[in-house]
């Protein structure tokens, strides 16, 4: 695997997971309060553009990368963007409390 390869894999985990902590919170805790909206719409614009860019390229990796990260943004997005009753009732579904 050269550099390029290596750099581009490391960049896929940490964009990819970067995301993943923030959703969980939101699903353990059920609160959205301290999210940005007009930061997640950005965001998802943005990675919403890279996933065209990546399909308009046919490149693999900017595809794949892309599109976990419009789906994890977007999650979070929707669910601040949701009703407290329906995104408890998404939170529940996913992570059920005891």
């Amino acid at each position: 695997m050269d550099a390029a390869a290596i750099v581009g894999a490391l960049a896929t985990l940490a964009s990819t997971t970067s995301f993943v902590p923030q959703a969980w919170k939101i699903i353990r805790t059920r609160d959205t309060k301290a999210i940005s909206t007009g930061m997640y719409a950005v965001t998802v614009l943005g990675f919403s553009l890279w996933l065209a860019y990546g399909l308009l390229l046919g490149q693999w990796p900017l595809i794949v990368t892309n599109a976990i990260c419009l789906l994890l943004s977007g999650f979070i997005l929707a669910m601040k963007r949701l009703p407290k009753r329906k995104r408890q009732a998404v939170a529940e579904a996913l992570d059920p409390k005891v």
